[in-house]
């Protein structure tokens, strides 16, 4: 039943995996598009509440309870939480699982490729059966760094500390760990992530 659906959904671009992919990703970001508006209100409240929260934390120092419960409640207010940027990464963890597991399973992708790297492959088993030095690994490679890239991107954007600033790039170390039909996914994820926020950052929400 499983590989019958996989067949069905590849088979609904053309028999081209790559592209059944990027299309179930678009399909899938299509449909968090209201908790994308709601993350980029709530970017844009905390970018307007960062003086004030400040403010919070050098009154209260020294009384850490006393801190949370001022800054819930200036979030509250505003109708907001301090975790309300975090829903559409969470959304989409169940995608991420069901690909996860259609790149790992062993008849789903055989015979996939995406520019002749196998799409059901992690990085090390392509190292293992083409060798470091190979156009499998180089694609593999790109995807990578193509993620890499699009993270810098998003973190030139963002306001905060160091730390914060840094958050994007696990999306490319999370990558190297997953087959590269995984990797495809994020990739086109977080380039949809990254043009919805410049969409939505210019206009008022």
């Amino acid at each position: 039943m499983f590989d019958s659906l996989v067949s069905f959904v590849i088979g609904t671009a053309g028999g081209n995996a790559a592209l059944a992919i990027v299309l179930f990703t678009v399909t899938v970001r299509i449909l968090l598009l209201p908790l994308g508006v709601k993350q980029a209100r709530a970017v844009k409240i905390r970018e307007r509440l960062a003086p004030k929260l400040q403010e919070l934390q050098k009154r209260h120092a020294r009384d850490p309870e006393r801190l949370g419960k001022e800054m819930n409640a200036l979030y509250a207010k505003e109708g907001t939480t301090p975790f309300g940027g975090m829903w559409p990464a969470l959304a989409q963890m169940p995608f991420l699982w069901l690909m996860y597991n259609v790149a790992t399973h062993p008849t789903a992708l055989a015979g996939h490729t995406l520019f002749g790297a196998p799409l059901g492959h992690q990085v090390a088993t392509l190292v293992a059966n083409y060798g470091l030095i190979s156009w499998p690994v180089s694609v593999f490679a790109l995807v990578i760094l193509l993620i890499a890239l699009v993270a810098w991107l998003t973190a030139r954007k963002m306001e905060g500390p160091a730390w914060l600033k840094a958050v994007p790039f696990v999306s490319a170390l999370f990558a190297l760990a997953l087959p590269l039909a995984a990797g495809l996914y994020v990739l086109v994820s977080t380039a949809w992530t990254a043009g919805e926020r410049a969409v939505l950052a210019s206009r008022p929400l």
